[in-house]
């Protein structure tokens, strides 16, 4: 494994993060069993930084891997999340984020998590989130619930004015940076790097487009975006390489990300992503890929709510 330091946090994180919201059914069943199995072996295998949320089966996956992690929650990097609760559940107040923390500290089976990040904040008002809920998150780092504090969301625009309006420790941002997508780089990375923010990476395989499974109907990239994934897997195959191996070796080198992570919700699926570790990806494959990703390269699609989305955040005062 490789660790590179996050931000001014000074927290050493393994490049490959453990993301947990598979053990809440996010991505098709799983039994408590193996859920435990997967996060004692990524431990065992050097993976640090465990990331969760309330959100993850609707309180589930926090239930699942603070058991998982009795008896070894010291010897990993915690986070968590607040302001989203389900699907169309948003709640941005102090009051809230503060009094649902709480229950995840429980859930977790922890006094203090390592990193407490706002959830989502494209589906918040911004002026909330700058003035109201990441105060509300300072006060629980002064009194040592929270080590660190940060943001995640899915514009990389967003978070960056966000990020440069109020002080956070670290920022992550999903499907922005992979072999489909690579705006965060001129969006955000800069003013990470320049603020000393720690930057995290999640959703290499672009949820799931990337992996090579079934893609579920509530995806919701435009199909021209399906299609070139598809395409890719393809050419991952007719090279006789895994598709996931290959989209997530191509974010694990970020210059200017610390941590990027992947579902798991098994051993095996933990064993494959390190295997990208590893991995070369052949020049020949890498020049086809980028030939059949150019129609859909940067696509994005709606998050959020409107005064949210990038043009808005351009035009807005």
């Amino acid at each position: 494994m490789r660790y590179k330091t996050l931000g001014q946090t000074g927290l050493s994180v393994s490049i490959l993060g453990f993301g947990a919201s598979p053990l809440g059914h996010v991505f098709g069943m799983v039994t408590p069993e193996d859920g435990r199995a997967a996060v004692h072996h990524a431990i065992d295998r050097g993976i640090n930084l465990f990331d969760v949320s309330p959100y993850y089966g609707l309180t589930l996956a926090e239930e699942r891997l603070g058991a998982a992690l009795k008896g070894r929650r010291d010897e990993v990097i915690l986070a968590t999340k607040c302001g989203r609760y389900g699907s169309e559940e948003f709640d941005f107040s102090a009051a809230t984020v503060v009094r649902e923390f709480e229950a995840s500290l429980r859930r977790l089976q922890t006094d203090h998590v390592d990193l407490l990040q706002v959830h989502d904040i494209e589906f918040g008002p911004v002026e909330q989130v700058i003035e109201e809920t990441l105060p509300a998150l300072r006060r629980l780092k002064e009194l040592g619930k929270a080590r660190f504090i940060g943001i995640t969301g899915y514009w990389p625009e967003l978070l960056a004015r966000v990020a440069t309006a109020t002080p956070v420790d670290t920022v992550l941002n999903y499907c922005h940076s992979n072999l489909l997508i690579d705006d965060m780089d001129a969006a955000l990375a800069g003013p990470c790097m320049e603020l000393g923010i720690g930057l995290m990476n999640a959703s290499p395989l672009h949820m799931g487009l990337l992996g090579g499974a079934t893609v579920p109907a509530w995806h919701p990239a435009p199909d021209v975006v399906k299609a070139a994934a598809a395409e890719v897997v393809a050419l991952c195959r007719a090279y006789s390489m895994e598709p996931a191996t290959v989209a997530l070796q191509a974010c694990l080198d970020h210059h200017a990300v610390a941590s990027t992570f992947m579902g798991f919700k098994s051993i095996t699926q933990v064993d494959k992503a390190l295997d990208a570790l590893s991995f070369q990806t052949p020049a020949e494959l890498a020049k086809a890929i980028k030939a059949v990703i150019a129609p859909a390269h940067n696509r994005t699609w709606p998050s959020g709510l409107p005064e949210n989305q990038p043009g808005a955040v351009a035009h807005a005062s």
